[in-house]
């Protein structure tokens, strides 16, 4: 905490600590989620990190849930402030990425919700132009893995149904504690000596390998909805998310138009769809924003799709 304002920042840690101390991922300038996701960088509600501050504003409502399994916060704003296109229905990071290196690459993410502040492996940030939802996966047991409770493969789905919980808070800045939800996909078959089986669902894809031969992967049939929304109880509101930094005051200035924001102090104290829609939709062009000077490069890959058909799970 109290790291100076850097709106240059290319930090990509992430911190997720309570529904007024959390970060989240963007674009480092005007870009889709599509085109940027390799090199997101970190935006805070607070100075930490050396990450960038999400402006005071930016945020209309927000929901912090703590679980045995794992913490979520999830949003609403105007993400256009975070270098988003207005109308991009955005994408889906995760810390492992086509290559196994994270999108955006090297990014890491703590909390200090167990009691110490810890890095944690598994986590999924779903983020378009106006609501976002981030789950942190903190423990597991022999049942469900955190990679299991992080699954991040069902990027087409959106946040309702890979983090469920009530999203009809927006205005409302809450926190509550939740039951844990079954993992992303899994659906409870029946129930074997004690033991719960389960089914799970791939989200389905088709493609033309490298061999020219076609290939389908994952379930036919899509669910309408996870299993179960957990419940949710304990819950405390408060006014709103606020930094207290005028940033404008401060002479920085951060706006849609391409341009990289810009800071004239190095510090201040202050004063007091998701995400579902495929990473490849966009109502904006692609590098429509940048031009040949631009510092960010796009970074271009291969996206490996990968997946399996519904199996079951026995435990």
């Amino acid at each position: 905490m109290g790291t100076a304002i850097n709106q240059t920042s290319m930090s990509r840690l992430l911190s997720v600590n309570s529904v007024d101390d959390f970060c989240i991922f963007a674009p480092p300038s005007l870009y889709n989620i599509s085109d940027s996701e390799t090199f997101e960088v970190a935006w805070c509600t607070q100075q930490r990190n050396n990450a960038r501050l999400i402006p005071d504003g930016t945020l209309t409502g927000v929901s912090f849930l703590k679980t045995d399994a794992y913490v979520q916060v999830y949003g609403y704003g105007d993400f256009t402030k975070l270098n988003i296109p207005f109308g991009d229905w955005g994408g889906e990071l995760d810390p492992h990425g086509a290559y196994g290196d994270g999108n955006p690459v090297g990014g890491n993410v703590t909390s200090d919700i167990t009691g110490n502040d810890q890095n944690f492996a598994e986590w999924m940030l779903y983020i378009d132009y106006n609501q976002f939802c981030l789950r942190v996966c903190t423990s597991a047991n022999s049942t469900y893995s955190a990679a299991a409770m992080c699954w991040h493969e069902l990027d087409e789905m959106g946040c309702e149904f890979v983090m469920p919980g009530n999203y009809n808070f927006n205005g409302t800045f809450e926190s509550c504690e939740a039951d844990v939800a079954y993992p992303p996909g899994w659906y409870p078959t029946a129930t074997v000596d004690g033991t719960t089986l389960f089914s799970t669902f791939a989200q389905y894809y088709t493609g033309v390998g490298a061999d020219g031969v076609g290939y389908t992967v994952g379930t036919t049939v899509t669910p309408a909805a996870p299993y179960m929304t957990p419940s949710s109880s304990n819950c405390a509101t408060t006014a709103t998310v606020s930094n207290g930094v005028d940033l404008a005051l401060l002479g920085i200035t951060s706006t849609p138009s391409g341009s990289v924001a810009t800071a004239s102090v190095a510090k201040a104290t202050g004063t007091g769809t998701a995400a579902g829609s495929s990473a490849s939709t966009s109502s904006v062009p692609n590098n429509a924003f940048h031009s040949a000077s631009d510092m960010y490069p796009i970074v271009a890959f291969l996206s490996v799709l990968s997946g399996v058909a519904a199996v079951f799970f026995f435990h």
